[in-house]
Order: C-alpha cells, then structure tokens, then sequence
C-alpha cells in the first residue's frame, strides 16, 4: 500500500475535539458518586465517540465491547515511593517519549504497578497495567488506568487515589497499528486476571 492509499491522520481540530470530550466525560465521572452509574456513562459515552467522532481511531467494522461492572476491582489507595527509574518509549511518530517512575500502588491481591511521570512538556500521571486476562480476554500487550495528560483522571479520595480497572481501556494502536503506544513495562504487570474494563473489540 503507498502512501496516497492510506487514510490521513484526523487533523488538529478533530483531536482536539476529542480530547475535550474525553476531559469532560472524566469530569463528569469524577462528579458521580456511584460507581456502578459513572462506569455507565464511561462505557456509553466511549462507545459513542469510538462510533461517530472524526477522530476515532475506529477502523473496519470495529466496536468496543466492556465488561460489566465489579466493584472487586476499584482500589482507593495511597502512593507508595519508589527508587527513580527512566523508561523511554521510542515512537516512530513522536520520537523518543521520557517517563521517569515517581511511585507505586498497591492494588490488593493483584499486586504493585508502577506510577510513571510523563517526563515532557505538559507532563501528567500514566498508569498501564497488563494481567492475565491479557492476550485471551483483553488486549495482549496491556491497556491503559490514568494517562492524565490525556484527561484519564479517575480523581481521588482526600490524599488518596482512585485505581479502578473497570475503567481500564485499550490504546489506539489497538485499533489502528498506524498509532504507537507506549505499553505495559515488567513492573505494570500481574498475573491474576482483572478480566474487566474495555474488552478485545468486535471485528478485532
């Protein structure tokens, strides 16, 4: 396929759009005190933009599918200190992309993930993780928690913080392999499965 076969990328204003629909739907999820409601809203709004937005990183006959609310799987929890540790993530579309790990979580059972600090301008809070629903249930490589540059901001709890992965959602390169995702490092990863959150997609 040469390049005048490819699709563009959506422009400016459509990404834009999109990220302040995705910034006002995680408002409006922070803004609602049941979870089982704002899990809700969350699905059926993604869904909707996945299907209509210029800037869906749809393709085909795709369509996400997420699995029904477990309150099994929120955590409020504190940030745990962690030794500094640099990851980069070598993007063919952005370069090389600095995280530096500022802290840790501890999700019950399942286990500590990794908290990284997005080591860019504009900055923010990235949190992938990748269990053992992976690869049969949900996206192999991992999904994404909070990636707060983005808007995915669960909020928190006083000094602590909401880690939900009901919430859990797959990146673009999911969808589209055109886009590169930084994925789930060895310390954002446990075995046990947290079979919620959004599921391998329809038509994937």
């Amino acid at each position: 396929m040469n390049g005048q076969d490819e699709p563009a990328y959506p422009g400016a204003l459509d990404v834009a759009s999109w990220r302040r629909e995705v910034h006002a739907l995680y408002a409006a999820v922070r803004a609602e005190p049941d979870p089982v409601i704002a899990h809700a809203l969350w699905t059926d709004t993604r869904a909707r933009l996945f299907l209509d937005h210029p800037a869906s990183p749809r393709s085909g006959d795709q369509a996400m599918r997420h699995a029904a609310y477990d309150p099994a799987y929120r955590f409020v929890v504190s940030v745990e200190p962690a030794e500094p540790q640099r990851w980069e993530f070598a993007s063919a579309s952005d370069g090389t992309v600095p995280f530096e790990r500022f802290g840790q979580v501890t999700l019950g059972e399942l286990g500590r993930l990794d908290l990284w600090w997005l080591d860019s301008y504009g900055g923010g809070i990235f949190l992938p993780v990748r269990d053992g629903s992976a690869g049969s249930e949900t996206y192999g490589a991992g999904r994404y928690v909070l990636d707060t540059v983005k808007g995915a901001d669960l909020g928190r709890e006083g000094e602590d913080w909401v880690v939900d992965l009901n919430f859990a959602y797959n990146p673009s390169c999911v969808y589209d392999p055109r886009w590169n995702c930084p994925l789930a490092p060895a310390g954002n990863r446990f075995a046990a499965s947290a079979p919620v959150g959004e599921l391998l997609p329809v038509g994937y």
